[in-house]
């Protein structure tokens, strides 16, 4: 049963919204490897407002259901080290997990993705140990490519190669 949500870029407004994940421990276990302290949530909420001033489509966004709800957030961004692809993320609050809305987010992400940059390849950075999103992200044809330590997390790496013609 498919239910309703909406991408919405985060905005000055919205820490509050934010701290809400950021202070998460299990959400973060799978982003940061933990939840973030206040001046840390702080520094990555104004970064990720600098993200979303950048390009119109493009950016970090709340996912709320269709009572308005945050149920959690996700991105497209630009690859921090390589500028020629995106990168995608997504986390839900736990009792969200396990409704399909995984599946429903990521063709949200992908859709915008080929709507506005269709032959840009895109990166997926998770924790190896998250074989939900693992499967979700090879569901839409993403292939691992690296599994390893990247800055003292555990990261694979899963990337979804674009037609360029």
């Amino acid at each position: 049963m498919k239910k309703d949500i909406t991408l919405v870029k985060y905005s000055s407004t919205d820490f509050e919204n934010y701290k809400k994940l950021a202070f998460d421990e299990e959400i973060m276990s799978y982003s940061t490897g933990r939840k973030l302290s206040q001046e840390e949530a702080k520094s990555k909420f104004a970064s990720l407002l600098t993200v979303n001033r950048l390009e119109a489509n493009l950016g970090y966004y709340k996912i709320n259901n269709g009572n308005g709800e945050l149920i959690g957030d996700c991105k497209l961004i630009r690859y921090k080290y390589d500028h020629t692809i995106l990168e995608i993320g997504y986390v839900l609050k736990k009792e969200y997990r396990g409704q399909g809305l995984g599946n429903q987010i990521c063709q949200s992400i992908l859709k915008l993705a080929n709507d506005h940059h269709p032959t840009t390849d895109i990166i997926a950075l998770i924790d190896p140990d998250n074989i939900a999103s693992k499967k979700l992200l090879e569901k839409f044809s993403f292939k691992s490519f690296f599994n390893g330590t990247e800055y003292g997390l555990l990261t694979e790496k899963l990337i979804l190669k674009m037609d360029k013609n």
